[in-house]
């Protein structure tokens, strides 16, 4: 199952794709009009599996009439305003280390022994599609990280590694657009990847039974057409149970949550000379099975 959020008269609306036709799930829900009808995937997410039984049902009952063109729609951000921020990874993939140590000049480090963890506020999150701010008077270096979202559909904390799986809902794009120069000079990363609109997120969210390949699928972006990065989600240092394990260590998780799980090399601050984002271009980041993330800067 894919699942969307899209713009409507009365706000955001849950979407279930099939084919290239989308049901309003928002609109066909048994109480739809309801405060319990979900309006976007986070809902969804919370409504656990009575949720997606009400899904599968309405799924399997649908028509014609129930459903709209994909391509007519204005789409969302799949959870437009999360209730937390996003949790991220830092310095998930070996490549972009060694990278940005080349780039710093330095020798290669060792890899890191636990995750590495920071988050970026709900005001950063976007659609696809949405404009992103080049924040001119602030940073002079702003980049782009695509990375493999989580979206969490099971509480729970000190979650095992071996059950970890049990807690996903499913799979998204995130672009970590960073402000290379702010990471330096506040000496941590949160004002850097914070900024407002920095966190495009979409296109769709695709269950977690649809993508049972995730470990090892290819994710890449691309600047004006060119591919930057490309890799496999297979490279990753710490996989998503890894992850979940030492995150939830004394923190709980709650369905809607957000993870972002690290970005491979091939970001503008580390080609030579580096390759900055600037008004008017357009950065798409890709991940297989899931989608295109699409958006472009403005002033």
């Amino acid at each position: 199952m894919i699942f969307l959020t899209f713009a409507a008269a009365d706000g955001s609306h849950l979407g279930l794709v099939i084919d290239d036709n989308v049901l309003d799930l928002t609109k066909a829900w048994p109480d739809a009009g309801q405060a319990s009808a979900p309006r976007h995937v986070g809902d969804l997410a919370e409504a656990g599996e009575a949720g997606l039984a009400i899904v599968r049902n309405l799924a399997s009952t649908a028509n014609a009439a129930n459903l709209v063109a994909l391509a007519s729609l204005t789409l969302m951000a799949p959870i437009p305003r999360p209730k937390k921020n996003v949790f991220c990874v830092g310095r998930n993939y070996k490549d972009h280390i060694d990278e940005g140590m080349r780039a710093q000049g330095k020798a290669p480090a060792p890899l890191p022994s636990v995750p590495e963890f920071f988050t970026k506020p709900p005001t950063a999150v976007i659609a696809s599609g949405e404009t992103i701010p080049q924040h001119a008077n602030v940073t002079e270096q702003l980049d782009y990280e695509v990375e493999l979202a989580v979206i969490i559909g099971k509480p729970g904390s000190n979650i095992s590694a071996q059950n970890a799986f049990d807690h996903v809902f499913g799979y998204s794009i995130i672009n970590d657009i960073t402000g290379r120069d702010m990471q330096r000079r506040y000496g941590q990363w949160f004002k850097g990847k914070g900024l407002d609109r920095s966190c495009p997120f979409g296109p769709v969210v695709v269950h977690a039974s649809a993508l049972p390949n995730v470990a090892d699928i290819r994710i890449f972006s691309t600047v004006n057409g060119e591919v930057r990065q490309d890799s496999r989600t297979s490279r990753m240092i710490f996989d998503i149970p890894a992850i979940i394990e030492h995150l939830t260590r004394g923190l709980t998780l709650e369905p809607g949550d957000v993870i972002a799980t690290g970005t491979p090399s091939g970001v503008g601050y580390a080609m030579t000379p580096p390759c900055f984002l600037l008004k008017g271009d357009r950065v798409t980041a890709e991940i297989e099975g899931i989608g295109i993330l699409s958006n472009s800067i403005v002033a």
